[in-house]
């Protein structure tokens, strides 16, 4: 290889390679959760898997990457760019059957090699980038240091504009698998380019020959495909999915099963709205108990629910003449609710993340309804002593605050379960814990709290309204519970079966290619 000219500006161009590819790195890392959360969830658990195949990706490409460079001759960095181009190219397509695979091994060992299986090449490739660089940029000893320091510097400047580039604009505009191709097209690009600049100085054709002939070959359609047959028969067919739109926040989707005469409301691997297909009634059981609220404490006239879902508390609570504020997170869901379940709002809508927007609420209601914690992982700072201080200073005097947990009971040993109530106990004086389903040991709880005396035997409840509640009435020891905080919040971990069950459940109720698609 012919010695490198001293100036560094004759290097802008292998400056501006890794400051592409270390973008790249960042995009893959982060669109990857998006791949894998509509099957495993967007747990601590898909996150940790990421960021730790990304690191071990990384350590094998600087490692193979410094052994390339010393070695190389005819073959070099246009190539690794290429087959980084290459394996991006092949993941969209990998995904299905990658799930498909891995589903029987768990939320966590799941979770861990699917991702592995899925980025660990293309950012093995990349990884190979920057050593390569540095080689190509340092023409002595003395002069390795400075090389080696600019060469990582301007790479973790890539990562940085990437992350925000793709976060702040491009997701919210582009499909997370049209964003993988359009990326895998822009490595070869590079790749081309950066050949015809390695053709120079190496004085040879060979460096810009392997990324166009594997560039022709994805314009003639040659490339391998990857068969969808294995996600195919997994398929439903008595299930038609109405709506379908990857949010910022994940899949969400309006399912409709004709034979059951149900249509579900899904976001990810969790529903949160299900509803009759021929009358459209609410057929969540855990909303029926909240919707008696206010024949429990009667006089409301104000509410406000975090978690719209398909919105029918909101229907429900208006036939008490109450006004009902909302706080969905994912606008999708809110189009789904308006479209689908002809949600009709009576108050205030706001979208946005609840932690934030109750901060900026000035209103005081006489319910609140906590319903965030349907599907695989919750987000467990909406459920701390500190956000629950926060509702209570939106409580009228009288003010309720209804809260829905999804949980396994474990005759009554679930620490879970026994961690909310003690957090509610922390900051309300007075509770009611009722099952949703008595008798099944994975369920919906519904935790009632209050500043003052609660009793279903009060307020304007009927005789079997009072019964119905009687056969759902709970009791929970709460001494193994664990105050959750905004400092220590284990409940992530605690609720890992739960997770893993629940995930499950839907699958199999929904169909699987409904989240590998």
């Amino acid at each position: 290889m012919n010695p490198p000219p001293s100036s560094r500006y004759s290097f802008l161009w292998l400056y501006c390679t890794v400051f592409l590819t270390g973008a790249a790195v960042m995009v893959i890392e982060l669109l990857g959760t998006r791949l894998i959360a509509p099957f495993y969830g967007a747990s601590l658990y898909v996150w940790a898997s990421l960021i730790s195949v990304t690191m071990i990706a990384l350590a094998i490409g600087y490692f193979a990457g410094g052994r390339w460079a010393d070695r190389a001759k005819h073959t070099g960095l246009s190539l690794i760019i290429a087959l980084a181009g290459l394996l991006t190219l092949l993941i969209p397509a990998m995904v299905g059957p990658v799930l498909l695979a891995t589903d029987s091994l768990g939320l966590r060992l799941g979770t861990f090699i699917s991702t592995l299986i899925l980025f660990t090449p293309s950012l093995i490739m990349l990884g190979m980038v920057s050593p390569f660089a540095v080689k190509l940029a340092t023409s002595s000893l003395a002069g390795v240091g400075a090389s080696t320091g600019s060469i990582y510097a301007v790479s973790t400047l890539g990562s940085v504009i990437g992350t925000l580039f793709l976060g702040f604009y491009l997701f919210p505009l582009v499909g997370s698998r049209e964003i993988f191709i359009g990326l895998g097209l822009i490595l070869f690009l590079l790749a081309l380019l950066v050949g015809v600049i390695e053709r120079k100085r190496l004085q040879s054709a060979a460096t810009a020959l392997a990324p166009a002939v594997l560039l022709s070959f994805i314009g003639m359609g040659v490339l391998p495909k990857v068969s969808d047959a294995s996600v195919a028969q997994h398929r439903q067919a008595s299930l038609e999915t109405r709506f379908a739109h990857e949010s910022l926040y994940g899949w969400v989707r309006v399912v409709d099963n004709p034979a059951a005469n149900m249509r579900l409301l899904t976001a990810d691997a969790s529903t949160i709205g299900a509803a009759t297909l021929s009358h459209g009634q609410n057929l969540l059981t855990y909303q029926k108990i909240v919707e008696l609220i206010p024949r429990l404490v009667p006089g409301m006239t104000r509410a406000l629910l975090i978690g719209q879902g398909a919105g029918h508390m909101v229907a429900s609570l208006k036939q008490f003449g109450i006004e009902t504020d909302t706080i969905e997170i994912d606008p999708a869901i809110a189009q789904a609710a308006h479209e689908y379940f002809d949600f009709a709002p009576t108050g205030k809508t706001i979208i946005g993340d609840a932690r934030y927007e109750i901060r900026q609420l000035q209103d005081r209601y006489d319910l609140i309804i906590l319903d965030v914690f349907t599907g695989g992982t919750e987000p467990v700072h909406l459920l701390t002593q500190e956000t629950l201080q926060q509702l209570r200073e939106l409580l009228t005097d009288q003010g309720v605050l209804a809260l829905n947990f999804v949980s396994f009971l474990e005759e009554g040993s679930n620490v879970a379960l026994a961690s909310v109530g003690k957090t509610l106990q922390q900051v309300f004086p007075h509770q009611l814990t009722f099952i949703s389903e008595p008798g099944d040991d994975f369920n919906d709880f519904i935790f009632i709290a209050s500043n003052h005396d609660l009793s279903i035997y009060g307020g304007t409840l009927s005789r079997s309204q009072q019964a119905w509640l009687e056969t759902r009435s709970l009791d929970i020891n709460l001494g193994q519970g664990i105050i959750l905080t905004d400092n220590f919040n284990p409940l992530e971990q605690l609720q890992t079966r739960k997770a893993e069950f629940y995930r499950r459940l839907i699958v199999d109720a929904v169909g699987i290619d409904h989240f590998v698609r």
